[in-house]
């Protein structure tokens, strides 16, 4: 058990407690109104730039841009695989004409 007499604080302890706490709860309220200030300031953003500042509607549209993105990336990929198949298509075509071109007799 401890003894409530060794606990016992002066007054000007208490009061230097009191200080440090105080300054503590100012701080702690500095930054919640930092806080509240820079959150208004991402919702007006939000609002300005998508429309709504609702957490669940900016969800779907970040899975919405996502998957368009990714639709679009496929295609491209698509796009480039039909191109390098068809550029080595002609690639193949030409090879024989070029061949065959080094084995005619030449005029002369």
């Amino acid at each position: 058990m401890t003894d409530p007499k060794a606990d016992k604080q002066t007054i000007e302890e208490l009061k230097t407690r009191y200080e440090s706490l105080n300054k503590r709860k100012i701080q702690a309220e500095a930054n919640l109104e930092n806080a509240q200030n820079q959150l208004e300031e991402l919702k007006a953003q939000a609002r300005s730039e998508f429309g709504t500042d609702d957490i669940e509607a900016l969800k779907k549209m970040l899975a919405d841009m996502q998957a368009e993105n990714e639709q679009k990336r496929a295609a491209y990929q698509e796009s480039l695989d039909r191109i390098e198949k068809d550029l080595a298509a002609v690639a193949e075509k030409y090879k024989g004409l070029e061949d065959s071109d080094s084995e005619a007799p030449k005029d002369g």
